[in-house]
């Protein structure tokens, strides 16, 4: 089972000044948070894609690239590219680029994308959403599967047996799809056999099992053979060295990330009841002492069977100092603790 973080790149209101913290400072930030997290022996660094001013990184393959420089070992992922509005062809070039720099640990997490802002800016029409992804996933897994790829469909010019170089170092770019919890999105990666990626982001993670079991049945019955159908899950993620601080700590970045940033907007007011009940022990926000979430990991793989987790480590404007903690944690004590349990190796990185 791998563990991991993962970065959306979120960008908060200083509250002495009322202006944005600086995108230069915060991508730079998470980049030293992927150099601490291969140091200490994590298996996976995924970082998001948006294209909103209240987030610092619209193209994930950039500072990827600079984090392939300063890393040895940990896979690098997007989470997740907006195939929708993204251009196949340049997509599977930027991370074959990133598999060169990283002496083949890039990886893709395709979605679809809640927010409506990246649709807008590259011109693509929101009634056509799930059309306009299932085309450009069909030709993304043509060039991933061939050298030479001839491909049609009606939302992106034709390919007749032409190369798309380059061509990355691995024999084909792991891809995973993620999915937000919608029945479609589940049935889509079965039926392709693809991993999948499921975000717990609220209410009891129990509730997440039908889906889960849909998407292995219909793989599945697809012909897929039940070690190809994989399943990662990412939560919003604080560890501390206890319980009681852990939850004090978290809880005013928690409320300022979801809280409605302009009237009618998304998101929703945390309350402190609401907050504790979603840091129990079945509840989708994954924080308290290292016990804690080591008892709630280990939950997930027997309720899901699952091979990766990844937690979002930094948001609501954490402090750098708070995110690395969390993270040392999470290396050292967390990640042992889950890899003896399941029979893993538990020693330092070779």
């Amino acid at each position: 089972m791998e563990l991991g973080i993962l970065s959306l790149s979120d960008l908060q209101t200083d509250p002495a000044t009322g202006t944005l913290h600086a995108p230069a400072r915060r991508t730079r930030e998470i980049v030293s948070y992927a150099i601490a997290a291969d140091q200490a022996g994590l298996d996976v660094f995924a970082l998001g894609e948006h294209h909103s001013p209240d987030f610092s990184v619209a193209n994930p393959a950039i500072p990827l690239a600079a984090i392939a420089q300063a890393t040895t070992r940990i896979r690098l992922t997007s989470a997740v590219s907006v195939l929708s509005t993204l251009d196949p062809v340049r997509l599977h070039q930027d991370f074959s680029s990133l598999d060169h720099l990283s002496h083949g640990r890039a990886e893709i997490i395709a979605g679809r994308s809640a927010f409506l802002d990246a649709f807008t800016l590259f011109g693509i029409d929101p009634a056509d959403y799930d059309e306009v992804f299932a085309d450009k996933l069909d030709l993304l897994l043509a060039i991933r599967d061939s050298e030479y790829v001839t491909w049609s469909g009606r939302h992106r010019p034709a390919l007749n047996h032409l190369p798309v170089p380059p061509r990355p170092q691995q024999a084909r770019l792991p891809l995973w799809l993620g999915v937000g919890g919608t029945p479609a999105s589940a049935e889509r990666a079965a039926r392709l056999g693809l991993p999948m990626v499921l975000g717990l982001i609220g209410g009891d993670i129990r509730s997440a099992r039908p889906l889960i079991e849909h998407y292995r049945a219909v793989g599945q019955a697809a012909g897929h053979a039940p070690e190809t159908l994989r399943l990662g899950l990412t939560s919003h993620f604080y560890v501390g060295k206890t319980s009681q601080d852990a939850r004090a700590d978290l809880f005013p970045y928690y409320r300022e990330y979801l809280r409605p940033k302009t009237p009618g907007g998304r998101g929703w007011l945390v309350s402190p009841k609401q907050y504790q009940a979603m840091s129990g022990p079945f509840g989708a926000l994954m924080t308290g002492s290292p016990q804690e979430v080591i008892d709630k990991i280990l939950t997930e793989r027997e309720l899901f069977g699952i091979d990766r987790f990844m937690g979002q480590i930094d948001f609501g404007g954490m402090p750098p100092n708070m995110v690395s903690e969390s993270i040392d944690l999470l290396a050292t004590e967390v990640a042992p603790a889950i890899h003896k349990e399941i029979g893993l190796p538990t020693g330092p990185p070779a």
